[in-house]
């Protein structure tokens, strides 16, 4: 294939993309429908490959986040999302490319029926579609339970549906053996496709429902002595060199290949929430940033109690924040460093779970009340339905991540609402066109439900890039120490009341000069109440040459924001409940 060469520049980083073809052995593994049991092939699969001894890859057809980080995870085989819905064919196919270079094998998980795409009846976005254009042959697993004869119409369906002639062999599920060696040579006769084995129905083939996908650390080693327990059992039932023979049945993939080189020595810093709660990030989204110049830093909002050092920007991603709120709000030095960071102008990106983090309180599905980093005013609170669901299209009413009228796609999936979406961005649903207000914007920061694709349009990664350089040098003309400023969102006057009654003097070398404050009131630097004899802190005395003397070191009660009317009282010579 000729090369064709060409180069973004301008960045810190310049990108260049040149045609490339290759020929790797794939498979999609699709479905009828939900719930046929493709997610149990193709984890038994994964763990048969990796046997084998193979390099190989895992792909999910769709936006969700769930089955990549369970093949990560569990089986530890690198995974992404592919989603012809986001990147269109041509990008679709470069991301795909970009993933299987230099592996053995390729193995491709549809999404609900494999004819189901956008709206559910176009075909953008479905898992045909992603077969098409990566010239992928599809192994069709059907739940067979309770069928005869009426399989054969059922699989007739599927392929007078197939204009490309990709379906090349069926897993059944749930079926006995004996059906099955009487249903096999039916199925291969009548239709010449390969009919590459069975499962019965047995509970331990069953990948257990998770939360969203969830896996704890002390859960993971549990369910991959399972998931081996499973492999060795379907790999009885279900021929590997069948499904080997369709892989390879795969063409030539011709596609773009997008390289980036040049990186600056000194980049800026995008610091990255991920842990339990945040755990949600597309693979490319990441390389896209680093494509473009930024240093990804990660930090852990349950565990660390500063942000990484010299950061630069905050991308806080979807995840669990609501089953993690009670070590989010105990967490007070991260949620600090974090309401820091947004005072002082910092670039941010919070995305449905860290748009929730970011409120000034979380409300959770029994009511209990958490403390959030407060960089927004109000609260998040658990609804007991699904708010919204599915693929958007995002504007900027005013040009700021994106040029103007152009659009991010992206997709919602949350149970959770807020007192405060934002009304800056408009989202508008594909199939239907229906629109509604979403995303609070201010300045550098881009905070709401939905989840972003970058790859989508680059240019909002590459504006978040360049907002993060912004900041590297407004830093660097500050001599590193992060500039005053108020939280985004609120005018100076309404920040604790008035502009007079808070300060924040993060440029003093000194700051803080106490620990373990949320927020840091500098007003008072040397406290007003010290000369007199009854104050309102908590002093030490030390005796001196017979007469005691204050100690006010440990003492944070002027530096409390919520006591500045009780310092002002006192002065006055008030009660401080006058």
């Amino acid at each position: 294939m000729a090369s064709r060469r060409f180069c973004l520049g301008g960045f810190a980083d310049r990108i260049e993309r040149h045609g490339i073809c290759m020929k790797i052995k794939r498979v999609m593994v699709a479905a009828p429908k939900s719930g046929s049991g493709k997610t149990t092939v193709v984890c038994a699969l994964l763990q048969m490959l990796k046997k084998e001894g193979l390099q190989v890859v895992s792909c999910k057809c769709g936006p969700d986040y769930i089955d990549p980080m369970f093949h990560e995870k569990a089986i530890q085989v690198p995974s992404k999302n592919l989603d012809t819905f986001f990147t269109g064919e041509e990008g679709t196919r470069e991301l795909f490319a970009s993933h299987v270079e230099h592996k053995d094998v390729a193995v491709l998980e549809g999404v609900m029926g494999l004819y189901d795409g956008l709206g559910g009846i176009r075909e953008e976005g479905s898992s045909y579609h992603l077969a098409e254009v990566t010239g992928t042959p599809i192994v069709l697993v059907i739940d067979a339970k309770g069928m005869g004869n009426s399989l054969l119409p059922l699989v007739a369906g599927f392929l007078a549906y197939d204009k490309s002639r990709l379906i090349k062999g069926v897993v059944l599920n749930r079926v006995s053996k004996g059906y099955y060696e009487t249903i096999k040579p039916l199925l291969e006769q009548e239709f010449h496709i390969k009919v590459a084995g069975f499962l019965p129905e047995r509970a331990e083939y069953q990948i257990g429902s998770r939360h969203l996908g969830l896996v704890l650390p002390d859960e993971l080693e549990d369910i991959q002595k399972k998931l081996r327990a499973a492999s060795e059992e379907v790999s009885k039932t279900v021929s590997l060199g069948a499904i080997m023979e369709i892989a390879g049945s795969a063409g030539e993939l011709e596609a773009s290949k997008t390289d980036s080189f040049g990186a600056a020595a000194e980049r800026a810093v995008i610091a990255v929430a991920r842990d339990e709660a945040f755990c949600f990030y597309y693979a490319d989204n990441i390389r896209l940033l680093e494509a473009y110049g930024a240093k990804i830093s990660y930090f852990s909002p349950l565990r660390d109690e500063k942000l990484p050092e010299g950061c630069h920007a905050l991308l806080i991603g979807g995840g669990y924040p609501e089953l993690y709120a009670k070590e989010l709000s105990g967490n007070s030095g991260i949620r600090a460093a974090v309401r820091q960071a947004a005072a002082s102008g910092m670039p941010i990106v919070a995305e449905c779970g860290g748009f929730m983090y970011l409120h000034s309180a979380l409300t959770d599905k029994e009511g209990a009340r958490y403390e959030m980093a407060g960089v927004l005013p109000g609260t998040c609170f658990y609804t007991g339905k699904l708010v919204r669901f599915g693929y958007i299209q995002l504007q900027e009413k005013k040009g700021n991540f994106l040029p103007e009228g152009e659009f991010i796609k992206g997709h919602e999936f949350h149970y959770y609402d807020s007192t405060g979406n934002g009304a800056d961005v408009t989202a508008i649903k594909p199939a239907t066109s229906r629109e509604y207000p979403c995303v609070v914007e201010h300045g550098d920061c881009w905070m709401g439900f939905p989840h972003l694709y970058y790859p989508s349009n680059p240019a909002f990664a590459q504006a978040f890039v360049a907002k993060a350089e912004k900041y590297k040098e407004k830093m660097g003309r500050a001599g590193g120490a992060a500039p005053v400023g108020f939280m985004p969102g609120r005018s100076e006057r309404n920040q604790e009341g008035h502009s007079h009654r808070f300060f924040e003097n993060r440029a003093c070398k000194y700051f803080p000069c106490h620990q373990g404050l949320e927020r840091f009131n500098c007003l008072f630097c040397y406290c007003p109440l010290y000369p007199r004899e009854a104050c309102l802190g908590t002093p030490a005395f030390k005796e001196k040459d017979g007469k005691q003397l204050k100690i006010c070191t440990g003492c944070t009660f002027p530096h409390q924001p919520e006591n500045y009317d009780a310092v002002i009282k006192a002065l006055q010579g008030k009660p401080a409940n006058g």
